[in-house]
């Protein structure tokens, strides 16, 4: 009981506004359902005192128990979607919907079919409030988001990867905004909030990298990214590469070399203890990129730098073809550019990079390599990767059986 009055089912307000849309009088509905006509008159004043017709309901208001049993019926009799709206004077978006939303029952006379008391004791148990925190009462999902926010994956790779990890557990399903709750909602409570400092940034817009210095001078034997060629830009070929330099601190002179596969993500980290000077970028590049097959060296993009003054030198050793972005334009490295962003939680600006070892940098990129992305379904860009390659040696052997 709630203020002395007795808590009233929710079909009975249902079947009272059927009742009012079919041209029946307040009073008549509710001695049909019923509730007293105070209780009736409540219901009106709640929704404006207005009689929804069928049209408005279906925009204003949730499927009735008398709708839910219209749509098992036609359903059983095989009309479609659209059949059923028209029926129920419905969209058929809102049809379809509820067909998703409640599946089938599994056994007995019904198996199958959906069914409308079950569907209607399922909309109002989620019409209930407050809701309990899934985090807060799922344990076993709990520990499963925090070990992956404790490997620095996001809310959002989280949620995605756990549909492919769990295909056929629903209960291991979790939204990217639940998370975020559970961290920063006090009230949702569920996630230790020391996790948060596994998250990124936090800004709620992006700030472009700027170099630390003005470029002065143009590097000898150019060849701009307007002549690169189309198969770069649609990414559908592995083996083209974004580059560029995130630095430290200026005093120490200090960097690191990114390098970013167009078509995966795939990460790979320079390591400069010379400083970037042309001479130590091109040794470090080509010792990298010489480990990679040749089908993974084909391009390379790069700003003006004059770190890359010795790109001739470099695309002799490796095969890559070498071309350069527009002055002030890094949105043309666009890969590069959020992968750069993403290293600033290892790597903090005014920090001296000098520090981390190559050992180091190689288990950083390991680890974005190994997290899930929304671009490739949720794989990581090391799965892509090793599927491309899988797939490029079989056609091979295909090619040379033939």
């Amino acid at each position: 009981m709630a203020g002395g009055s007795p808590r009233v089912p929710a079909e009975w307000e249902y079947r009272f506004w059927d009742a009012v849309r079919a041209g029946v009088g307040v009073r008549e509905a509710a001695q049909r359902v019923g509730v007293s006509r105070t209780r009736a008159l409540g219901w009106v004043y709640e929704r404006g005192g207005v009689k929804p017709s069928p049209q408005a309901g279906a925009r204003t208001r949730s499927l009735s128990f008398a709708e839910r049993e219209q749509i098992a019926v036609l359903s059983a009799a095989g009309q479609g979607v659209r059949q059923i709206a028209g029926a129920l004077g419905r969209a058929p978006s809102t049809i379809s919907r509820e067909l998703r939303r409640v599946p089938p029952a599994r056994s007995g006379p019904t198996a199958g079919r959906y069914v409308a008391t079950r569907a209607q004791g399922d909309a109002d148990d989620k019409a209930k409030r407050p809701k309990p925190a899934r985090l807060a009462t799922d344990l076993r999902l709990r520990r499963e988001v925090q070990r992956r926010l404790s490997d620095n994956e996001s809310p959002e790779q989280i949620a995605g990867r756990l549909r492919l990890d769990f295909p056929d557990e629903q209960e291991m399903w979790v939204s990217h905004e639940t998370i975020y709750q559970a961290l920063y909602v006090q009230s949702r409570g569920a996630l230790r909030r020391e996790l948060t400092r596994h998250l990124r940034t936090g800004r709620t817009v992006r700030k472009p990298q700027r170099r630390p210095e003005e470029r002065r001078g143009r590097i000898p034997g150019m060849v701009m990214i307007s002549e690169r060629p189309a198969e770069v830009e649609d990414r559908a070929v592995p083996g083209h590469w974004e580059g560029d330099l995130i630095v430290g601190a200026q005093s120490s002179n200090s960097a690191i070399g990114t390098l970013v596969e167009r078509s995966t993500g795939f990460v790979l980290l320079l390591h400069l203890p010379e400083g970037t000077g042309a001479a130590a970028v091109a040794e470090a590049m080509t010792t990298k990129m010489l480990q990679l097959p040749e089908q993974l060296r084909r391009s390379l993009t790069w700003d003006q730098g004059r770190e890359m003054r010795e790109h001739a030198q470099i695309a002799q050793a490796t095969g890559l073809d070498i071309y350069f972005c527009d002055p002030h334009s890094p949105w043309q490295r666009g890969s590069n550019e959020n992968t750069n962003g993403l290293l600033r939680q290892y790597f903090p600006k005014g920090t001296d990079l000098s520090l981390w070892g190559p050992g180091y940098l190689d288990k950083v990129a390991s680890e974005l390599n190994a997290r899930p992305r929304k671009r490739h379904g949720y794989l990581t860009p090391a799965e892509v990767l090793d599927k491309l390659l899988s797939t490029a040696a079989d056609d091979d052997g295909v090619a040379t059986a033939g």
